[in-house]
């Protein structure tokens, strides 16, 4: 018997090892979501060098570059910014760095081919989905314990959760679907047909939408997650390969293209393309929805474009390979000394 003082230490560690959510159910109808605060870093993995960059928002500058084996892909950041999650698809591993000191905690074999991340908003589940097995691993936070595994579509790659827990989608790209998950049974409830090749999957910030970026069919679809319907289908740029969601727009990163094509998702069209670095990937906005933040892999950019004037208004560079695929934003939990930082630069015009 544990002794009651050191109850809540005790309960605390069977948490953080994920034995909680197995013995008595979801954590989810235990706590409540936390605040949206403002970002303050980017976490962005340069596959082709091994690495994660972090990006200090405020002046774009390259403040730390942490080794990581296995090429490193697909990121996450835990639910109170203290843990970055990333997959390494080649080492068949997940990394777990500390966020305020910066250094790499631990890293796990998962699966054949670990590429798409997600963590869970409110209590820190990892989902992980593998390319190569057709399933996505559920793991503890932080330690990366074995939780379950669920079986999606073929070659899963973007997964996201939606804001108040309840669902895990799964991007399955060479089924052509999206696989709805509910997250408090691990099972899959629904598959969605979507375009040709979804590869990354965003969800709204209010929780009614996702988006998934289809690869070979040059669009996106729009799907409406309270009756689980595809409502519009959009033609963007060549290639596109992830969405990200600033108000009543969607920006999409055309790989092909070199541009970022803005969607009207009230006029269901693509309004503008704003032009940016070559082979764009990655792409995430703040919730104040006044900025977005694009990896470019061939030209090693990592750039910021104004939300209301549409331009890219700063960039900084970035270790080879920057892909960044996931949500890769996060807040300050404690500066650390880094050095070697890399100065910013305006874009040029």
């Amino acid at each position: 018997m544990v002794p009651r003082r050191g109850l809540l230490q005790h309960l605390a560690k069977l948490y953080l090892s994920g034995l909680v959510a197995l013995a008595v159910g979801p954590v989810v109808a235990l706590a409540q979501p936390r605040p949206v605060l403002e970002p303050e870093f980017a976490y962005v993995t340069s596959q082709l060098d091994g690495a994660l960059s972090v990006v200090r928002l405020t002046d774009m500058k390259l403040v730390s570059s942490i080794p990581l084996t296995g090429k490193p892909a697909g990121v996450a950041v835990s639910p109170d910014a203290a843990h970055v999650y990333v997959t390494a698809p080649d080492g068949k591993v997940v990394h777990v760095v500390d966020a305020g000191t910066r250094t790499l905690l631990a890293s796990k074999p998962v699966g054949d081919g670990p590429l798409g991340i997600a963590v869970h908003p409110i209590d820190g589940r990892v989902f992980v989905a593998d390319w190569y097995l057709n399933r996505v691993d559920v793991l503890s936070p932080v330690s990366l314990e074995p939780i379950g595994q669920i079986p999606v579509g073929q070659s899963p790659s973007g997964l996201a959760v939606t804001p108040d827990g309840k669902w895990l989608l799964s991007a399955d790209r060479d089924s052509n679907a999206v696989s709805v998950i509910a997250v408090h049974t691990l099972k899959v409830v629904r598959t969605i047909p979507v375009g040709v090749r979804p590869f990354g999957v965003t969800i709204s910030p209010d929780g009614q939408k996702a988006f998934t970026a289809n690869v070979k069919g040059n669009s996106i679809s729009v799907v409406d997650l309270s009756t689980f319907e595809v409502t519009n289908e959009i033609a963007v740029g060549l290639r596109p390969y992830a969405v990200a969601i600033a108000g009543s727009f969607a920006f999409v990163t055309d790989q092909y293209a070199e541009t970022v094509s803005v969607v009207d998702l009230a006029k269901h069209e693509v309004v503008e393309t704003i032009r940016v670095g070559a082979y764009p990937e990655g792409i995430a906005a703040d919730p104040s929805g006044r900025f977005v933040y694009v990896a470019c892999w061939e030209d090693n950019l990592f750039q910021k474009i104004d939300v209301a004037t549409r331009q890219v208004v700063a960039e900084t560079t970035t270790p080879d390979g920057p892909r960044a695929f996931g949500l890769f934003l996060g807040q300050a939990t404690g500066e650390a000394t880094v050095p070697g930082s890399s100065e910013s630069r305006p874009a040029e015009r």
